[in-house]
């Protein structure tokens, strides 16, 4: 297991945040999605790197949403987990865990959420399981939620 390391994405980071995206994920999106997550959510656009931080192997996206809460009637602010991914050769090794746990600070300390929301394909037991572990509960089944037809929870955390 090689040791890695997580920081704020940079600009130049772009080409392989994709390459990551388009490698792991079937739903991609365009340079210029990802750069206006950066611009609106710098702090938690997170990267994980090894090899003195240099090799970009992992990271996630997050960003604010306005709306009712998942628990109770009331609008609140939610961090959405808009997408997060780790190279194949570099999963079970705590990188996805990392980010996900370094974004949902951020998010919180950084921009105020009060709720975490997500959405996890049914077949993805590993992400599953992860999210469960820190505590989100499946709130909702979005049915054919992704392009390809498979459907997704909606999962959420309250702070």
């Amino acid at each position: 297991m090689k040791e890695f390391k997580t920081r704020e994405f940079r600009e130049a980071d772009v080409d392989t945040v994709m390459k990551i995206n388009r490698t792991c994920l079937p739903e991609n999106y365009p340079s210029f999605f990802f750069m206006s997550i950066h611009y609106k959510f710098p702090k938690s656009f997170l990267v994980a790197g090894i090899e003195d931080n240099n090799n970009v192997v992992g990271y996630c996206m997050w960003r604010i949403e306005k709306g009712l809460s998942s628990f109770a009637l009331r609008w609140t602010k939610k961090a959405h987990l808009v997408s997060i991914a780790v190279l194949d050769e570099y999963r079970r090794q705590g990188i996805g865990e990392t980010l996900l746990l370094k974004g949902m600070q951020s998010m919180k300390e950084d921009y105020g959420a009060h709720e975490f929301i997500l959405e996890v394909r049914f077949s993805n037991t590993n992400a599953i399981a992860m999210y469960e572990k820190h505590g989100y509960q499946k709130i909702k089944t979005l049915d054919a939620y992704y392009r390809d037809g498979e459907n997704a929870f909606m999962m959420a955390l309250r702070i």
